[in-house]
């Protein structure tokens, strides 16, 4: 009785961790940023199969000077174990870019930027959201 017990316990937590797991899809569609003000769309990248690519396709700003409407901020070229990886994320506010990696989980992402090794670098979360805020509006 006590082995029938631990294997159903044993079944029960694999199916509960392999729903919780992320996959590479999960990163996939439109995220809000902490400060609100920006949407960043995730989808395969067109030009490179298998990668993933990240533009901004909504912008606070958007018809400003500071618009960054249509800017990629993200191209990964693969999925490994947790995250998308080796490739690299821009940062508009300071016009550079780093070594990048990019987790997604349930309604959470977090974009992960370093120069070097992972663990020394900075992360930003954001949200998902079903649709682009009504305005302003990208014109890309």
């Amino acid at each position: 009785m006590k082995t029938l017990t631990r294997l159903i316990a044993v079944v029960c937590w694999s199916l509960a961790m392999s729903a919780q797991a992320a996959g590479p899809e999960d990163a996939q569609g439109l995220w809000m940023t902490a400060e609100n003000d920006a949407v960043i769309r995730f989808a395969p990248c067109a030009e490179l199969p298998g990668a993933l690519c990240g533009t901004i396709v909504w912008d606070k700003d958007a018809g400003t000077p500071v618009d960054t409407c249509g800017v990629r901020i993200a191209q990964l070229a693969r999925y490994d174990k947790d995250a998308w990886r080796d490739g690299w994320v821009y940062d508009p506010r300071d016009g550079k870019k780093y070594k990048g990696a990019v987790r997604a989980k349930a309604d959470e992402l977090r974009i992960r930027a370093f120069v070097g090794v992972e663990i020394l670098g900075q992360t930003e979360q954001l949200k998902r959201v079903a649709t682009l805020p009504a305005t302003p509006v990208c014109k890309s």
